[in-house]
């Protein structure tokens, strides 16, 4: 980092110039009627050089105001930026807590080589002034695997970055009855591609009043989802992109959409790991929202009925418009065909193919 030049106090400046003119500190205080101690306090850097004290001191010096306030404020700028760097000192350390090069890579934040001015970036990016200051969530949060081990800075990180999205995208004002309407379109484009479904599925659920970002997962955050409420009328759906399958991806959506429309995470976020492995009722209920609205279940018992077959999977897709990975994933799920069964009719989704503009 660039050496800083001490910027010396005015009151070093006022000392020399009442020597100069053979002016004691009395009587400086006699002649612009201001007490002894405040004058002391002054020259000593305590107290600051007023307008006010400056206009005094243009009349009893002959050097203009301007001159006491420039070096003033210059003083009062360096002080601060001392305060800064020894603040942001006891900053430099949480950046070992957090993904770094990643949010870099992804372009979150700038690459500095100064760990106070990589710090400073980092606190820029959560918009706070102190790394205490950054909201972590909660452990009980959310049901984490215990296969994977979770950082909650990098989990901040990842939530953080969704709250900035949001803050460039335009929505209607929340309404119910219309999201319902736009899921129920959703359905119809869930076999298409990313680059024909993504801006379909972000204007309807725009349209509704739900604001949806994609933010690419970052190391040890093991969650594929999250819901917020941003104010009462702006819910936020966050996705990850974690699970690599389409009907992963569509479940997880899906759910997302349930705790939405159930209005739950009024007061909190909401996060995903493992999909039907948590006790929390809420998670519960998004679950059967998502199966429900995916695959009706009077529709599903009538399917169950006959030998499945790819053939008739892909049938029964088409008669539900949906596409028949989702299908599969639910049988799965279901344990009414193995986990090995049927997985070409699965896609692959990756970051790669999602649009630009949809990337965050």
């Amino acid at each position: 980092m660039a050496f800083v030049e001490r910027s010396p106090p005015p009151g070093e400046t006022l000392q020399d110039t009442l020597d100069m003119l053979c002016i004691s500190q009395a009587d400086l205080a006699e002649r612009t009627g201001r007490p002894k101690k405040t004058i002391n306090e002054i020259i000593q850097g305590k107290a600051a050089i007023t307008p006010e004290t400056a206009l005094q001191l243009e009349l009893v010096l002959r050097v203009p105001a301007t001159f006491w306030l420039a070096r003033e404020s210059k003083y009062r700028a360096w002080l601060a930026r001392q305060e800064e760097d020894a603040r942001m000192d006891k900053d430099v350390d949480f950046l070992s807590q957090l993904p770094v090069k990643e949010m870099i890579d992804y372009g979150w934040i700038e690459k500095t080589k100064d760990k106070r001015e990589q710090a400073k970036a980092a606190l820029t990016f959560f918009g706070v002034v102190s790394s205490d200051k950054i909201p972590l969530v909660e452990e009980a949060a959310f049901r984490r695997s215990e296969a994977f081990a979770t950082n909650p800075w990098a989990l901040a990180a990842w939530l953080r970055k969704a709250e900035l999205a949001a803050q460039n995208i335009a929505v209607a004002s929340y309404d119910r009855e219309k999201f319902v309407q736009a899921l129920q379109r959703i359905r119809t484009i869930t076999d298409e591609k990313p680059a024909t479904f993504v801006p379909q599925l972000t204007k309807l659920c725009a349209e509704a009043g739900v604001i949806i970002v994609f933010v690419r997962e970052l190391s040890k955050t093991s969650v594929s989802g999250a819901t917020r409420w941003l104010s009462h009328n702006r819910p936020l759906i966050q996705l990850s992109l974690r699970y690599k399958t389409d009907d992963m991806f569509w479940f997880a959506f899906f759910h997302e959409c349930g705790h939405v429309y159930h209005e739950h995470a009024k007061r909190e976020v909401l996060l995903e790991d493992e999909f039907g492995k948590s006790l929390d009722q809420r998670e519960v209920v998004a679950n059967k929202f998502a199966a429900d609205m995916l695959i009706p279940p009077n529709e599903l018992e009538q399917f169950l009925k006959r030998p499945i077959t790819q053939d008739s999977i892909r049938k029964f897709a088409k008669h539900l418009q949906i596409a028949p990975s989702i299908v599969v994933g639910r049988l799965q799920y279901e344990k009414k065909i193995d986990w090995s069964k049927f997985r070409g009719l699965k896609k692959s989704i990756q970051w790669s193919d999602w649009p630009d503009e949809a990337k965050h």
